[in-house]
């Protein structure tokens, strides 16, 4: 027979394994309702509190679909709420499924930005736009071998850069990784951490019930008051995007770190300033494609002018010909 002890340890164990394995998918932290999102969506009315939609987005009773895998549409899902505490955790279970194998696209994003309900061409929002965005890209117009498509990515802009679709926004990226997170029976996740000017990015696509490192990069400065939200777009290609559930908490602030808001500041990162001058350089190879055209029509026209001249002496030489024999 067990003694009251041994029982008492026993549980101890258990609880302590059950806590452990909790902790690594499950942030401790307090829970922001006015910026989460969660079924059953609708509210009193026809619309979710909370949250505004636009484009083609739909509300169903298991998701928020913000484009149906159909061609040329955009749908967005944007928080009413600004975001007024410096460090924050948004863990995002979303779905993206299609018809086609090989063939999809455009892809998702997520946002923190000082705009909000801007229909536009980066993703379904807004270019030019001031705060952070999380690409969930699956159409490559660059063909980077360096990475394979699904990508992830970040990209922090103070208004004055936009989105290079012809780059994939190669010049403007903080940090990314391949996930594949098309066509999977089981949730996938996201979850983007800010934290102390530092922004980590992971994920769950494997239904392991523990986030998975993406990226995290430090010297990130986001203001507070901007807007959470999401967006997704297709093209010639198409993609369902779903949204199925936000939950978003607000972290802990350590110990010497100020935990005052910091509306007045410009977001900033390494990039941004960078971003422009990369883009210049990549002017260069188009200038010498011009040069290269011109050099090959001036190549085609000098052959055309031997070929002429060839003929019209062949022909002269025909006629002289001609004239000696008779």
């Amino acid at each position: 027979m067990l003694h009251t002890g041994n029982v008492r340890y026993l549980v101890g164990i258990l609880v302590f394994h059950a806590t452990s394995l909790n902790a690594e998918w499950n942030t401790k932290d307090f829970q922001k309702r006015e910026h989460s999102l969660t079924k059953p969506y609708q509210g009193s009315g026809f619309g979710v509190p909370n949250w505004d939609f636009q484009g083609s987005t739909m509300v169903t009773s298991n998701y928020i679909r913000l484009t149906p895998d159909q061609k040329s549409k955009q749908g967005a899902l944007w928080n009413k709420i600004p975001c007024r505490v410096r460090n924050w955790e948004i863990q995002i279970n979303f779905k993206v499924s299609g018809t086609t194998r090989d063939l999809f696209g455009d892809g998702f994003a997520f946002w923190y930005t000082k705009e909000r309900m801007e229909i536009g061409p980066v993703f379904g929002s807004k270019d030019f736009f001031s705060g952070l965005a999380i690409i969930g890209d699956t159409y490559s117009n660059h063909n980077n071998p360096n990475h394979q498509l699904p990508y992830l990515s970040a990209m922090v802009n103070n208004g004055s850069v936009s989105y290079d679709h012809e780059k994939d926004g190669k010049h403007t990226m903080l940090g990314g990784c391949q996930l594949k997170f098309r066509n999977k029976n089981h949730e996938t996740w996201i979850a983007i951490r800010y934290e102390n000017d530092k922004l980590t990015i992971s994920s769950d696509i494997n239904d392991k019930r523990a986030w998975a490192p993406c990226f995290s990069t430090e010297g990130v400065k986001l203001p507070t008051g901007y807007y959470f939200g999401m967006s997704a777009t297709t093209g010639d290609l198409s993609d369902a995007h779903d949204v199925i559930s936000v939950k978003t908490y607000e972290l802990d602030t350590a110990a010497g770190v100020p935990k005052e808001e910091r509306p007045d500041i410009e977001p900033e990162s390494e990039f941004i300033a960078a971003a422009p001058k990369k883009q210049e350089e990549d002017s260069a190879p188009s200038m010498s494609g011009v040069k290269k055209f011109f050099i090959g029509l001036l190549v085609v026209l000098g052959i055309l002018v031997v070929v002429v001249v060839g003929i019209m002496m062949y022909q002269k030489q025909q006629e002289n010909n001609r004239k000696r024999f008779y």
